[in-house]
């Protein structure tokens, strides 16, 4: 079976012959037409995987012709030759749509690059998509990995029923989005997803912001004010970090989980609501109730269906279709124009630890869609602490390794935003509190 089907367009005879003798050595496909009208004639263009063309014709130009391929929706990527190319007709079939533009006479390693990058790219969108219907309308949730899809799965088989479900994983693993798409598909799906972070908000405001409070409850209260469990009737309850609860607020919360009914902070009427809840956290919540910091009859009542998030270096395979849907999202955000990351920067950022998952790659991707002028982004357009992390640490020291990269690269972020957490946090794509953890936890202090 050949590996893809090529459709070439080039009146040069020699030319066509030399293309398809190289191409079928390697397994293609190919189909060759001489003329543009040969060309969108031809039954077989239609089933093609990719293009080769031609720019001057005997009966057009081959930037038309590329122009006529994306009108129609044919698919497959395109990539134009010229043995008479300029600055402009290079620049205009990029606006086009082109993949690349390579001049005659070509070489046979980098047409062979080319189109396997063409191709690749085009699988990925492919790819892409199904992953976005797989997922509904969440194009984040993106990822090829046995690990990846085997998440999706249990949260689509959960999602049909009731049950809680605690989601553990590291922070920017995505355990926000899975809880989306949980509440998506599930009975709840017509009601309200309230998201509350557990460890955004200080311990004395947690109860009213979980149950709201009276007029006059405490000073400052001018008015009547409703909770996130109110907010969230008829829906999902998201608590994200909610192993930084106090343990007031787990004990108020476990009898809400037990009967369904709550009073508002200074209230005497008794609300009964139902919620979805949906748990999410960074940290080993079993180690915390053996420590005695979680309540162990909580844990029990939100771990009805536990789903484990797998961190980004655990799926290096997702890194290059995450990667790719930021690139190509962003550029499609801000009018920029189409960018790709080519194969050996790939190769460095699938072997990178990303300690911020797939939220501090996502960061990475868009700085250097800025920060690079041309149109493809290379092992140089990369931060240095990632390129010098090419290289995968010996298996008995994972962990140290892991570690020391990561304090590395956290003191580096830090001594960039003169130790402002705040914005230290925001360049590495972490959660200000996870990061004041983090900081704690690897004893990184300001010299």
């Amino acid at each position: 079976m050949a590996l893809a089907r090529i459709a070439i367009l080039d009146d040069e005879v020699n030319v066509g012959n030399s293309l398809r003798l190289i191409l079928e050595r390697e397994g293609y496909a190919v189909t060759i037409c001489r003329s543009a009208a040969e060309f969108r004639a031809h039954p077989d263009v239609r089933r093609a995987d990719a293009f080769l063309l031609d720019v001057l014709l005997p009966d057009g130009n081959g930037i038309e012709v590329l122009r006529w391929i994306k009108q129609t929706e044919i698919g497959g990527p395109v990539i134009m030759i010229s043995g008479h190319a300029t600055i402009s007709d290079a620049v205009e079939a990029t606006r086009a749509g082109a993949f690349d533009f390579l001049e005659k006479p070509l070489t046979r390693d980098r047409l062979l690059l080319v189109l396997k990058n063409a191709l690749e790219q085009a699988a990925l969108r492919r790819e892409n998509a199904r992953l976005r219907e797989l997922v509904g309308d969440s194009p984040r949730m993106i990822g090829v990995s046995e690990a990846f899809l085997r998440v999706v799965e249990q949260a689509k088989m959960v999602a049909r029923s009731d049950a809680r479900v605690l989601l553990s994983g590291e922070s920017g693993t995505g355990k926000e989005l899975l809880a989306e798409f949980i509440h998506r598909e599930s009975p709840f799906a017509s009601g309200p997803f309230v998201k509350m972070n557990c460890a955004a908000i200080p311990t004395e405001l947690l109860e009213t912001e979980l149950f709201g409070h009276e007029k006059g409850a405490f000073t400052g209260a001018s008015s009547s004010r409703r909770g996130k469990f109110e907010l969230a009737d008829g829906g999902t309850l998201f608590l994200d970090e909610v192993g930084d609860l106090h343990e007031t607020a787990q004990a108020k919360l476990l009898r809400v989980l037990q009967e369904g009914e709550f009073h508002r902070v200074g209230g005497e009427q008794t609300i009964r609501v139902a919620v979805r809840v949906i748990s999410a956290t960074n940290r080993d919540l079993a180690d915390l109730v053996a420590k005695k910091q979680f309540r162990e009859d909580l844990y029990y009542r939100l771990c009805v269906v536990p789903i484990r998030v797998p961190p980004l270096r655990e799926r290096p395979e997702d890194v290059r279709p995450l990667a790719t849907y930021f690139l190509e999202d962003f550029c499609r955000r801000n009018n920029f124009r189409p960018k790709t990351i080519d194969d050996e920067a790939f190769s460095v950022l699938e072997k990178f630890h990303w300690p911020g998952n797939a939220r501090e790659l996502r960061n990475v991707v868009e700085r250097m869609a800025i920060l690079t002028p041309g149109e493809r982004l290379g092992v140089e357009s990369f931060p240095l602490e990632i390129r010098l992390r090419k290289g995968a640490a010996p298996r008995s020291s994972v962990q140290e390794a892991r570690d020391a990269a990561e304090r590395d690269y956290i003191l580096r972020a830090l001594e960039q935003a003169n130790w402002n957490v705040s914005s230290a946090a925001r360049t590495l794509g972490m959660e200000r509190t996870n990061l004041h953890k983090r900081i704690r936890a690897l004893g990184l202090s300001r010299s």
